[in-house]
């Protein structure tokens, strides 16, 4: 065989090399993320160092069968394209998980005594690329060894394993592990508390009106949760005793409740519930007070987006029932408020009448609060979505300024 021969035989065999390194990265992204993180950084190098040996390899094989100048670049450039694309770009990403599974398998005994010797190397390349201003290990896929979410999720749409319309919740569900529980929990500023020594029929009528079926309970304060009271044990209980429900306290039936801080990752959160068979957990900060609570419910939209039910209906913003009286949804703004009764609010880092109501009650209005502000009477009416947020809210004008209101109309 030729010296030309010899050189392609090698070009061709170092590019098998780099295409077992790529099916390698990519088996072990699947099915063995610890050992990408083990060999990632080997791997990538192995395979660099293959693609570039290939390059110079088929080069020189050309030129010396053609000899030098621009006609070796097209011959070579095709073979080089053709070898890289069925084996280090497509090949390696059509791998299904069974064979994904023995190939990691082999790769982590292949890999083990070659980390040994160039590990260090791949080591000290790696840590130079962490401190280059155009970013480190992880801001590109092929430097961290690790297929990225945009990238498998156009890989799995061009296989048509999936939906166009599906794009985002494939992606939401890789971008979990980057999602905290502070994200997606409720505030505690929405949150519905119960006192420990309420009784059962108070944490019964408070749960009713408030559309909640699971409250926390608290002890000296909402820093202080001590439990949480489920709706259907406060029914079962006033089923089979009916004649304590006004002397027993609502800690007799409150579950214990489960605390996790609010920079836990959601998958983690997801898997911990599921394991602990629970649906709502209290979410801590970092000096241990009360931040929100999150419930499976709350990491499921974060899946597959919002969740209505078939009571959340679209109503007017505004909707008038008699004169000087009118049912406004709660996000209407404070100013058009004022536009429509000719009055003036006074209230400061509140934008809308749901928030001017909790603002002056001094907690989250369930279905019955009131409250008055400027001559108007605001009455909390109904609860929308699955969070029960205040949807509409009753605005009545007090009889003098309702007086004053006609009288300046007809005057007009």
């Amino acid at each position: 065989m030729s010296p030309a021969g010899w050189l392609l035989l090698a070009a061709i065999a170092v590019i098998a090399a780099a295409g077992w390194c790529a099916a390698a990265q990519t088996a072990m992204a699947r099915v063995d993320p610890e050992g990408l993180d083990q060999y990632g950084g080997l791997l990538t190098l192995l395979r660099v160092c293959a693609e570039v040996s290939a390059a110079v390899l088929v080069t020189l094989a050309f030129a010396h069968w053609l000899g030098g100048g621009w006609q070796v670049f097209l011959p070579a450039a095709a073979v080089l394209l053709l070898g890289r694309y069925v084996l280090i770009g497509v090949g390696p990403r059509a791998m299904r998980r069974q064979r994904a599974e023995r190939f990691a398998a082999t790769a982590r005994v292949v890999l083990r005594p070659l980390h040994r010797a160039l590990g260090p190397l791949a080591s000290i390349l790696d840590t130079v690329t962490r401190v280059l201003p155009f970013g480190g290990r992880g801001a590109d896929p092929e430097l961290s060894g690790r297929p990225g979410v945009d990238d498998l999720v156009d890989y799995i749409e061009s296989q048509d394993e999936i939906e166009p319309g599906e794009r985002e919740m494939v992606r939401s569900v890789f971008e979990l592990g980057d999602t905290i529980v502070r994200e997606v929990m409720v505030p505690r500023t929405d949150m519905v508390f119960i006192e420990r020594d309420k009784t059962l029929d108070q944490a019964l009528s408070l749960a009713l009106r408030s559309g909640f079926s699971r409250i926390p309970v608290t002890g000296e304060n909402t820093d202080d949760v001590v439990g949480i009271a489920y709706l259907k044990d406060l029914v079962a209980w006033d089923h089979e005793h009916p004649e304590s429900e006004d002397n027993e306290r609502v800690e007799k039936v409150m579950r214990p409740a489960t605390y996790v801080p609010d920079s836990k990752p959601v998958d983690e959160l997801l898997r911990q519930m599921q394991l602990q068979r629970i649906h709502v957990a209290v979410v801590i900060d970092e000096y241990g007070g009360t931040a929100g609570l999150v419930t499976i419910e709350d990491i499921l939209e974060e899946i597959v987006g919002e969740i209505a039910d078939e009571y959340d209906t679209e109503r007017a913003p505004v909707e008038w029932l008699a004169p000087g009286i009118a049912r406004v949804t709660a996000r209407l703004p404070i100013a058009d408020l004022e536009e429509l009764f000719g009055v003036t609010v006074e209230a400061e880092d509140v934008e809308t009448v749901g928030g001017l109501l909790a603002h002056e009650l001094g907690r989250v209005p369930i279905a019955g609060s009131e409250a008055t502000v400027a001559g108007l009477r605001l009455t909390a009416e109904n609860l929308a979505g699955r969070r029960n947020k205040l949807g509409t809210v009753l605005v009545e004008q007090a009889p003098a300024a309702l007086s004053a209101l006609l009288h300046l109309h007809c005057c007009a």
